[in-house]
């Protein structure tokens, strides 16, 4: 009898053949990592294009909204692209939320956070890859520039994982100081 916990079946739970269980299965049968990263960040740069040109200044982001970026950015690389995962994560000691708790997280997320903050009217400090997305199309909508998050490495890597796991428990200022210096950084360089 399977376990009923047991997700090895699911798509978004299986490693691509030969890639040492380093690169997901997926539907360009790439299997070495740096090259996966590659592909993940070229198509980023062409959805983060097209949502730049979709979303309005006066938008109010939705979950599905976040859901569309998910689906629109990894669409032609995973078949699960767009949909909830279903299946637990950690990373380097860091477990994400459950995902069975994912539907629901994301409806607070929305009636809470996207609700208050979008459309983003003034210069506040705002919170992966989509929610990265997610906060450079509201820092445009406050008339800020594309954020740069290419300097999260070392400390303030770190910094950013501790405010993502503040974020889970409700607290944000640690991750609205990590995203000010995003945006200082951000305007330092183009200045």
């Amino acid at each position: 009898m399977k376990d009923r916990y047991d997700t090895s079946d699911l798509p978004e739970a299986q490693f691509e053949p030969g890639s040492q269980k380093q690169v997901l299965k997926n539907l360009l049968g790439i299997r070495k990592k740096a090259a996966m990263d590659d592909v993940e960040e070229q198509a980023l740069q062409k959805a983060t294009d097209s949502f730049v040109q979709t979303y309005a200044q006066d938008h109010r982001f939705k979950s599905e909204d976040v859901r569309r970026m998910h689906q629109l950015w990894l669409a032609d690389i995973y078949p699960w692209a767009g949909q909830y995962r279903k299946v637990n994560l950690s990373k380097t000691g860091f477990v994400f939320s459950m995902a069975l708790h994912i539907p629901e997280l994301m409806r607070e997320f929305e009636d809470t956070v996207l609700t208050e903050c979008t459309p983003c009217r003034e210069k506040t400090k705002g919170n992966g890859r989509v929610a990265r997305l997610l906060t450079t199309l509201m820092a445009l909508q406050a008339n800020l520039p594309l954020l740069d998050f290419r300097g999260i490495s070392g400390k303030l890597k770190s910094a950013y994982f501790a405010a993502i796991q503040a974020g889970m428990k409700r607290d944000y200022e640690p991750m609205e100081t990590v995203i000010g210096l995003v945006i200082e950084r951000t305007l330092k360089r183009l200045s």
